[in-house]
């Protein structure tokens, strides 16, 4: 097993490793904003390329992948965290989560969230992320909200 991989939970076949070129058509078939948003899948391609996105396997099936770069003032930064529709809520947000502070360089792990989704805040706040400040105007009426969790 190599660093950038896990052992798989006991009692299951689920495994987070570092996502590969030939990963993306099944995390774009399951990222329906990919669908129709071309720019998000060559972003995804990029960043794939780059060694920033993590994939969570589940019977050898991409459940969901999350995505960390440090552009963000030069700190970690989880700009997406997609999880396919079946297995949602089984864990794996916060599994991906936990798998992108581990891969953080840097102290700091930020993240961020339009103030209207909910879910995505109740995920962070279970993740120990904590509120750190909001940007208006990127979405008409709907603020981001940012993230931040320690890390080491």
């Amino acid at each position: 097993m190599s660093d950038s991989e896990q052992a798989p939970e006991p009692g299951t076949s689920r495994v987070i490793r570092e996502a590969r070129p030939d990963d993306v058509p099944a995390m774009l078939g399951f990222d329906a904003y990919a669908q129709s948003h071309a720019s998000r899948g060559q972003a995804l391609r990029e960043a794939v390329g780059r060694g920033q996105v993590w994939v969570e396997l589940a019977c050898d099936r991409i459940a969901g992948y999350v995505l960390l770069n440090h552009d963000f003032f030069d700190q970690g930064f989880v700009s997406l965290v997609v999880v396919a529709p079946g297995q949602q809520r089984q864990g794996v947000a916060q599994r991906l989560l936990a798998a992108a502070e581990k891969a953080c360089r840097t102290s700091k792990l930020f993240t961020s969230t339009n103030r209207s989704n909910r879910a995505a805040q109740g995920l962070l706040a279970k993740a120990g992320f904590r509120p750190s400040g909001v940007v208006e105007n990127l979405d008409e009426d709907d603020p981001e909200l940012i993230f931040f969790k320690p890390v080491r």
